[in-house]
């Protein structure tokens, strides 16, 4: 059967075509194609490739429904999975291949971790919304029922998991208009499968529609022609395929080549056309995702220029005028700069120019990081000190030279002395510390790494010195107040040992030790500085550093003069941290001089809240969802300490403990039958009624236990067993040996034992003994017969006993005027009644009219009597009933 559309020609040139290859003529077509038009392509496929593309087209969708945790559309595009597989499986049955393809096992096996992975996540679960966790429980019901069916594959893929689909992809040949991530490859078992008989072609027959003359047709050589005519039936397995549009290398190397030279026409265009809108003022802005294209590197000076001072200003502020914007090359910024720099230096353009592009370096390199809340890259931290060291050492070889934010640019001058450049350097200081505070809080602080960047620190200070010079030299007291704060913020927390040996005698007073140092930054930010943060941060500093170094009462005089306590709620949170730091530290200081109660009151706020933690900035606590957002968590994060300023919580909370327990007992056992007894400490209080509640009570293995078991111990007058539970070696370990001079803290502990433990014991015996012995107690408690009589003395001044002392015969003469047990329970429970006669009386006195008045009358309204009483009651409640007021 004969087509119009394949004739060729007459009936007798068909007949010699056996010897001959036939020409194919397309029938004329009346179009004018475009460019684009010529490029693109008419692209059949089969149906097997068109059920292949639906297949990731949703296996697509569900990768981007999985990434933002979409449940309801990650539902819906699985149920269009199942089915667009069902649907392929009609066009090529599964039994071709033998297998499921491993393209849709991953997608699978994907879906199957991600589901788990989201139900096991019950914080996450929880803040989803209705319609998600819904959906969530669906899909995966879903997923679990239809993957029964592929449990044997599915497990022989999670085996194998790393190996390419390579097994199930064949080639496609590659289409010029499809990029590689446009047109995905063939799976084999979606490929009509290729008989033995079937060959690819030898030939290729290329017909050019994009020439109007016949002439560009490539019709191929004579010695060709005879042979693919007798192949042409092997070749191809339809006539489509054999009379079907297809390019050569060449073809295809031109249309590459076009298509090259567009695309830098339109660049070259739209480079113009931004350069025109930059020169009017700017103007509207494409943005296009992907990766942002680095700018045009703009040129330095022509070869021919002069450079002056005045042109490297204008290529200055050229390149700096890139600065922020979102296609600027941060790193080709830098080396413009450098490169900027070297010419000044060659030409001998002077030492203020030099300084100027010095510190637009520097700005650059802050600029780098893309995030402010980040840490800065390690090696871009270590180009910064070296570029701000070198800056700081040439602006200090210069005598008179003028740095400020408050210099306008038309007032600059780089020509001759006094030079005057806009900028600042304490700005630069502060920010390189905070930029080391964040490198430090990213480190491990249990790695070496975290010990290399802290090294770090030695530079940091130098270069505050040398800045802190070059101040001093301007004499602008609200920058020198600044910068003493930075240098004082890495002093006041380091221990310095020669402190304590020139209070020994040890070195000489003259010697230059950080508590001289402190004291005269800290008294210049006094008298010079006029807001109140400063001096605030001045004076915890200050006091923070006296308490680590034993200096009790300057801390505790500078404390009390400054009235912090009254209106430290208004600082800022950093501010109330440093706060938080010196009460913690100020209450170590007052337990190492035996200040027990002063080391119990600076102590007592920090462990009431329960978030010691916390307020000291140390790390945050686990609490739910709802009570602090992502965005608050951050914050926090950013507010706390390194890891090296850091107090250790166990130490405060022994001491804390500790204290409580010195003084909480001595009061219980002198007030153990009053009513209204008060509790000094809840947290420890709440400790020894939770330890009395518990039926088997074992050896003490924590810190809190040894503490509950030496307390108990002094309720009884044991105060061996109390010493050996407070101090012993795995206390020490824990806690005692973190004191400096730890052995003169043991023995001041063992020694306020001993005294507590004798009062307790007084407190609880008293009632036992009409006269005690002084030199029997003394040889009981191991204290000196002065220090007993001490003891009692002040007890019985305090009239917390009662009884004297008789010198003669050294002995405590009891009065007796205490009450007994019995009397004692027998005056609580009068006190109960009494309280409990009054509650009641309140409560009848509060309802008008009552029917039970107090007194003797009560028999006249039990026989129907009316008095006076009677009749006002009768009388309101009538009126109540008819609505009248009264």
């Amino acid at each position: 059967m004969s087509s119009r559309f394949f004739a060729t020609g007459s009936d007798s040139e068909s007949d010699s075509g056996s010897d001959e290859e036939q020409v194919v003529r397309a029938p004329a077509a009346n179009f004018a194609f475009s460019d684009d038009e010529e490029d693109t392509k008419r692209v059949v496929r089969s149906s097997r490739e068109k059920r292949y593309e639906d297949l990731m087209n949703i296996i697509k969708q569900i990768r981007n429904h999985k990434k933002i945790r979409d449940m309801s559309s990650m539902l819906t595009a699985f149920e269009d999975l199942t089915k667009a597989y069902q649907k392929a499986l009609t066009v090529i049955s599964k039994e071709e291949n033998g297998r499921t393809p491993r393209f849709y096992l991953r997608i699978l096996t994907e879906m199957e971790d991600f589901i788990t992975e989201v139900w096991e996540d019950r914080e996450g679960r929880k803040n989803m919304s209705k319609n998600n966790s819904k959906s969530l429980s669906s899909l995966r019901q879903k997923l679990r029922k239809y993957l029964k069916d592929f449990e044997d594959e599915i497990a022989n893929f999670r085996e194998k998991p790393d190996l390419p689909d390579e097994d199930d992809q064949a080639d496609e040949p590659e289409d010029e208009s499809d990029s590689d991530e446009d047109k995905p490859m063939i799976p084999a078992s979606f490929k009509k499968p290729e008989t033995a008989t079937e060959q690819k072609p030898a030939k290729k027959v290329a017909v050019d529609t994009g020439d109007d003359s016949d002439d560009s047709i490539d019709w191929g050589s004579d010695s060709d022609s005879s042979e693919s005519s007798s192949d042409d039936e092997g070749q191809y397995t339809s006539i489509r395929e054999r009379f079907l549009k297809k390019t050569t290398d060449r073809e295809e190397e031109e249309k590459k080549e076009k298509k090259k030279e567009r695309k830098e026409k339109e660049g070259r265009r739209k480079a113009r056309h931004d350069e025109e809108e930059d020169a009017e003022g700017g103007g509207w802005e494409t943005v296009k995702g992907g990766v942002a294209i680095a700018s045009e590197k703009p040129k330095m000076f022509a070869k021919d220029a002069e450079i002056n001072v005045d042109i490297v200003l204008s290529k200055l502020g050229e390149i700096m005028a890139a600065r922020g914007k979102k296609r600027t090359d941060r790193k080709e910024q830098i080396e413009l700069l450098h490169e900027l720099q070297n010419i000044c230096e060659l030409k001998g353009l002077g030492v203020a120019i030099v300084i100027k592009i010095k510190l637009a370096i520097v700005s650059s390199i802050f600029d780098y990081n893309p995030k402010v809340s980040d840490p800065m890259k390690p090696e871009y931290w270590a180009k910064l000190l070296d570029r701000i060291n070198q800056t700081m050492d040439l602006i200090l070889t210069v005598n008179d030279v003028i740095i400020n934010d408050t210099i306008l640019e038309d007032d600059e001058n780089f020509e001759k002395a006094p030079y005057r450049i806009r900028g600042c350097t304490l700005t630069i200081v502060e920010r390189l510390d905070e930029e080391f505070t964040k490198l430090l809080k990213e480190c491990d602080p249990h790695s070496n790494e975290y010990v290399v960047r802290l090294k770090d620190e030695k530079r940091v200070t130098q270069i505050i010195d040398k800045v802190q010079e070059y101040l001093e030299r301007q004499g602008v007291a609200p920058d020198l107040c600044r910068i003493y704060l930075r240098k004082i913020e890495h002093l006041y927390y380091k221990f310095d040992p020669q402190v304590l040996k020139q209070k020994q005698g040890l070195i000489p007073p003259s010697e230059v030790t950080s508590l001289q140092v402190m004291d005269r930054l800290c008294k210049y930010i006094y008298d010079k500085d006029n807001t109140d943060r400063l001096r605030t941060r001045a004076i915890l500093s200050h006091v923070y550093h006296h308490a680590l170094h034993d200096n009790w009462f300057q801390a505790r005089d500078l404390m009390l003069m400054s009235h912090l306590q009254d209106t430290i709620q208004h600082a800022d949170p950093a501010t109330q941290i440093l706060y938080n730091r010196t009460m913690a530290h100020l209450g170590l200081c007052a337990f190492r001089h035996a200040n027990i109660k002063d080391a119990h009151n600076c102590l007592v706020d920090l462990m009431m809240t329960g978030k010691m933690k916390e307020l000291l900035a140390q790390g945050l606590l686990p609490q739910r969802q709802h009570e602090r957002s992502k965005e608050q968590e951050k914050v926090e994060k950013q507010r706390q300490m390194a890891f090296h300023m850091h107090i250790n919580l166990e130490l405060i909370e022994c001491v804390y403990l500790v204290s409580a327990m010195l003084t909480e007992i001595p009061y219980m056992a002198a007030h153990e039958f009053d009513a209204r007894r008060r509790m000094i400490s809840k947290t420890f209080y709440q400790l020894l009624r939770t330890s009395e509640r518990q039926s088997l009570i074992g050896p003490p293995e924590t810190m809190r236990e040894h503490i509950i078991a030496a307390s108990k111990a002094m309720r009884n007058g044991n105060w061996q067993a109390c010493r050996d539970f407070i101090v012993n070696k795995k206390m020490n370990t824990k806690v005692w040996d973190l004191f400096y001079e730890n052995d003169k803290v043991r023995d001041m502990l063992a020694r306020l034992i001993k005294e507590e433990s004798l009062r307790t014991y007084l407190f609880t015996y008293s009632h036992v003994y009409s006269t005690i012995s002084m030199p029997t107690l003394a040889d009981m408690f191991e204290l000196g017969h002065s220090t007993v009589h001490s003891i009692i003395s002040k007890m019985i001044i305090n009239e917390e006993l009662m009884a004297s002392l008789d010198d003669p015969t050294q002995t405590v003469v009891m009065h007796r005027s205490e009450p007994t047990r019995l009397q004692s329970l027998a005056l609580q429970l009068a006190d109960k009644v009494n309280n409990f006669v009054d509650a009641k009386e309140r409560i009848y006195e509060m309802k008008p009219g009552s029917f039970f008045p107090r007194g003797g009358q009560q028999g006249n309204y039990r026989q129907g009597g009316y008095n006076r009483q009677g009749q006002d009651w009768n009388r309101n409640r009538k009126d109540r009933q008819e609505g009248r007021a009264y």
